[in-house]
C-alpha cells in the first residue's frame, strides 16, 4: 500500500492504457461508464482510483496527469473526498445496494466537476442487480462517471458491456516487475541480488501485487538481505542445478544416480508434485531453447539463461518432446496415486530407459515416433517331396531347427530332423534343381518299410466310439414326437433338480417341430428363452444324442414366425449395445473418454 502509484506515470505495465486515459482526459473526451478487465493484481483498481482523482483535479498537468495539491487531490489521498464512491460488489451484490447507489447518482457533486462510482469485483452482482443498474448506466446525468473492475469479464451481462468503454489489463512482463522491485529497494536500502528479484517476479506470474507481498515477507524473513538461495528456500522452490543434474543422469541412463538424487531432493522436504511440475518446466524451457525463434519464450534466472542454451544444443528435440509427454501424463496421475513416491520412481524409470522403449525421428517439419525393434528377416522354405515325407515319417516328432541366414542365400536355411540325417532345405528365393519323379512302387516300398507309428489316446478314443456306434446300430430309437417329448422332459427334470429353475421355465415354454428323421427345430416365443436354450446346447445334444442312441442327431433354436400385429420381443442391450448407443446421441461421452484416455471394461 506504500508504493501504490499515485498518478499514471508511476503505473507499471499499463502504458497502452494510461496513455490512452491521459488523452482522453486532456482532450475532454471522457466515457460515462469504463470497464477495466483482467488478471488480479495488475492495477485495475488502481488506474480507476487515478482515473477519479485526475478529471477532477483543479491544477490538471499538461501530461494530464493531477497536480497532487489542490483541494480535491488532496481529499482524495486522504480518503475525506465526498465526490468518490466506491462499492465492492463482492459484498454488496444485492439489488438494494444498487439501488442506494442508483439514488445517491441523482445528487450532483459538491465542488468538482464529475461524480465518480467506482464497483470493484462487478461480475459478483446478481442478475437482479444487473437489471437494475442497466438504466442508470445508459442513461447517467452528465456528471455521473462509473469505473467498473472485474477479472472475469465474461460473466457480465453483454447489455453492460455495450454500454461501457473496455481496457483490458495486461500481465506485467518478468523484467518490468524486476525493474520495480529495485526502484523500491533502493528506496529501502535494501540489499537484493537480481537473481532473487527475478525468482520473486516468476513466481508472481505477472501479479504486481503478488511480488511486493512476496518481496515483504522474504524481507522479513531475511533481515534486509536477499540472496537466490534463500529466496528458494523461503518460497519453497528447487534449484535449477537440481534439475540439470537429473537430466543428465536420466539422458545417460543411470537410473541408480536418479533415484538417489530424488531421494535427496525428497529427505530437504520437496513434494513429488514439486518435482514432477519443476522438471516439466525445465523439460519445456529446454525445448524452446532448441530453436532460435522461440528463445524468446525463455523466462528463466539471467544467470541460468546460457547454460540453458549449451543443454538445449545435445538434446535431441524428439527426446523433450517425449519427455514432457510422460510428465505431463505423471502429473495428470500424481493425485490419485496412493503410494505418491513410488509413482514418481516409475516415471524417472521411463524417463531412464525412454531411449530404449522408443526412437522419435525428426523428417522435415514432423516428428515421427517409431518402436525400436530389431530387424526381422524372413525364413525360406520349399516343398517336401513324396519321398522326403515317408523317411521323415519314421520318427513320432520331426525338429525342425532355424540355422542364421548366410550372406550368399538372403535368407534362413531349415534343418529336418528325421532321425537319419539332416538335410539342408533350400529356401524359397533359389529353385532347387528338378527332382526325378518317384514311381508307385518305390513308394510303396519305402513306406512298408517305414514302422508305423503308435495310436494315440485321441485315436483310442475314437475308435472305442466307433466300435460301441456299430455294436448299437440295431438299437437306435425314431425320432418321433412322444418320444421327442419324453427325452425333452427327462432334461428339465434334469434342470430342476440342479436347482436350474430358470432355464428349466423357458425350456418349458418351448415348442418342438420335427423336421426330419434327425433334425427338429426348437421354437420360442422371445430371445430371452432362445438365449437360455442355447446356453444349454451341449449337454442337451449329449442327451438327446444318448436317449435316441443317435449320434447325427441335431437340431436349430429359432423364433415362432409372428402373425397379425405381434412382434417379436427383442431381448435387453447389453452395456457395450448401451454404450454405443449413449455416444450416439452425445458425441461429448466419446470426446471426454478419449481425451482422458479411457478404456471400455466389457
Amino acid at each position: 500500500r506504500k508504493y501504490r502509484p499515485q498518478n499514471f506515470s508511476t503505473v507499471v505495465g499499463q502504458a497502452h492504457i494510461t496513455t490512452t486515459l491521459k488523452n482522453a482526459i486532456r482532450q475532454d473526451q471522457l466515457a460515462h461508464a469504463f470497464l477495466f478487465t483482467g488478471p488480479r493484481g495488475v492495477g485495475k483498481t488502481t488506474c480507476a482510483r487515478i482515473l477519479a482523482k485526475t478529471i477532477n483535479c483543479e491544477n490538471l498537468q499538461e501530461d494530464g496527469e493531477a497536480c497532487n495539491s489542490c483541494t480535491s487531490c488532496v481529499n482524495f489521498n486522504t480518503g475525506s473526498s465526498i465526490n468518490i464512491h466506491e462499492l465492492d460488489a463482492a459484498s454488496n451484490n444485492s439489488v438494494d445496494d444498487i439501488r442506494a447507489l442508483t439514488e445517491q447518482v441523482r445528487y450532483a457533486p459538491q465542488a468538482a466537476k464529475y461524480k465518480v462510482y467506482i464497483i470493484d469485483e462487478v461480475h459478483m452482482l446478481s442478475a437482479s442487480a444487473f437489471n437494475a443498474f442497466l438504466k442508470t448506466l445508459e442513461e447517467p446525468p452528465s456528471y455521473a462517471i462509473f469505473i467498473l473492475a472485474t477479472t472475469e469479464k465474461h460473466k457480465i451481462l453483454p447489455t453492460i458491456l455495450s454500454r461501457c468503454q473496455i481496457f483490458d489489463f495486461r500481465r506485467i512482463t518478468t523484467e518490468d516487475t524486476v525493474e520495480h522491485l529495485e526502484e523500491i529497494i533502493s528506496k529501502e536500502h535494501i540489499t537484493a541480488e537480481k537473481p532473487a528479484l527475478q525468482v520473486i517476479a516468476q513466481k508472481s506470474e505477472g501479479c504486481m501485487r503478488d511480488a511486493l507481498s512476496i518481496l515483504d515477507k522474504i524481507v522479513s524473513f531475511t533481515g534486509g538481505a536477499l540472496t537466490y538461495n534463500n529466496t528458494l528456500e523461503h518460497l519453497n522452490i528447487l534449484d535449477e542445478d537440481y534439475y540439470f543434474k537429473l537430466l543428465d543422469m536420466l539422458y545417460n541412463q543411470d537410473l541408480a544416480g536418479a533415484l538417489l538424487l530424488y531421494d535427496e531432493i525428497n529427505r530437504k522436504g520437496f513434494e513429488g508434485e514439486i518435482v514432477i511440475t519443476g522438471l516439466a518446466e525445465f523439460f519445456r524451457n529446454l525445448m524452446v531453447c532448441s530453436d532460435p525463434r522461440t528463445v524468446v519464450l525463455l523466462d528463466v534466472v539471467e544467470s541460468f539463461k546460457e547454460k540453458y542454451r549449451q543443454v538445449a544444443e545435445k538434446m535431441p528435440l524428439a527426446y523433450l518432446i517425449s519427455g514432457i509427454n510422460i510428465l505431463n501424463e505423471s502429473e495428470l496421475s500424481y493425485k490419485q496415486a496412493k503410494n505418491k513416491k513410488l509413482h514418481l520412481e516409475l516415471m524417472l524409470i521411463r524417463m531412464a530407459y525412454l531411449k530404449q522403449a522408443i526412437n522419435v525421428e525428426v523428417e522435415g517439419e514432423g516428428v515421427i515416433k517409431k518402436k525400436r525393434i530389431e530387424n526381422l528377416r524372413s525364413i525360406g522354405f520349399r516343398k517336401l517331396s513324396v519321398l522326403d515325407i515317408a523317411s521323415g515319417a519314421s520318427k513320432e516328432t520331426t525338429k525342425v531347427k532355424a540355422q542364421p541366414t548366410s550372406p550368399e542365400n538372403g535368407g534362413a536355411t531349415l534343418l529336418v530332423d528325421s532321425g537319419l540325417a539332416k538335410k539342408p532345405l533350400e529356401p524359397i528365393g533359389h529353385s532347387p534343381l528338378p527332382m526325378p519323379i518317384p514311381h508307385q512302387a518305390d513308394i510303396a516300398t519305402v513306406v512298408s518299410k517305414t514302422p508305423k507309428p503308435t495310436l494315440g489316446a485321441l485315436a483310442k478314443i475314437r475308435q472305442k466310439i466307433v466300435h460301441q456306434n456299430s455294436g448299437e446300430k440295431d438299437m437306435v430309437i425314431p425320432l418321433e414326437e412322444e418320444s421327442l417329448k419324453k427325452a425333452w422332459d427327462e432334461y428339465i427334470i434334469k434342470l430342476s433338480e440342479v436347482k436350474n429353475h430358470s432355464t428349466a421355465t423357458n425350456f418349458k415354454f418351448a415348442s418342438l417341430v420335427i423336421t426330419g428323421s434327425n433334425s427338429f427345430d426348437i421354437l420360442t416365443d422371445t430371445n430371452i428363452q432362445q438365449r437360455f436354450i442355447e446356453q444349454e446346447r451341449g449337454a442337451l445334444i449329449d442327451h438327446l444324442q444318448q436317449f435316441f442312441n443317435n449320434r447325427q442327431l441335431n437340431y436349430q433354436v429359432s423364433l415362432k414366425p409372428q402373425t397379425g400385429e405381434q412382434e417379436a420381443v427383442e431381448r435387453p442391450p447389453t452395456m457395450r449395445e448401451q454404450y454405443f448407443k449413449i455416444v450416439e446421441e452425445y458425441p461429448l461421452i466419446k470426446e471426454l473418454r478419449d481425451r482422458l484416455n479411457l478404456d471400455l471394461d466389457f
